[in-house]
């Protein structure tokens, strides 16, 4: 190992610790500096204008959480066909056929999930 290895870190550690002592210092400040008059209507959650009822911890169905995770399936799927466009010419195809694979994969998949009922909310 060279003598001067973790000379190179110095920079980083540096950029660390301003990081860390500027956003101390920006929270510090804001809670010296800062006013602070807590009211009923401030300290009352806020629901995009409309007024909260009911408890905030009610149960939610299983099929919310599982129409959630598909949707991220689904959408972080689609973030690999967006490299796979811009580089189809050069794929040929081979590529191509690769790609209708992974999207017939894809739709096989959405079927599935429908025909199970996931994507019902009744």
């Amino acid at each position: 190992m060279p003598e001067n290895y973790f000379a190179r870190y110095i920079p980083l550690l540096i950029h660390l610790i301003l990081a860390l002592l500027i956003a101390t210092a920006i929270v510090l400040l804001s809670s010296l500096l800062g006013k602070h008059r807590p009211s009923k209507v401030k300290l009352q959650a806020y629901e995009c204008g409309i007024t909260p009822t009911g408890d905030a911890r009610e149960r939610f169905s299983v099929k919310f959480y599982l129409v959630a995770m598909l949707f991220i399936l689904f959408d972080v799927e689609t973030v690999f066909l967006y490299p796979w466009a811009v580089e189809l010419r050069q794929l040929g195809i081979l590529g191509f056929v690769e790609g209708a694979i992974f999207v017939a994969v894809l739709i096989v998949g959405l079927i599935y999930a429908w025909q199970r009922g996931a994507l019902d909310f009744e």
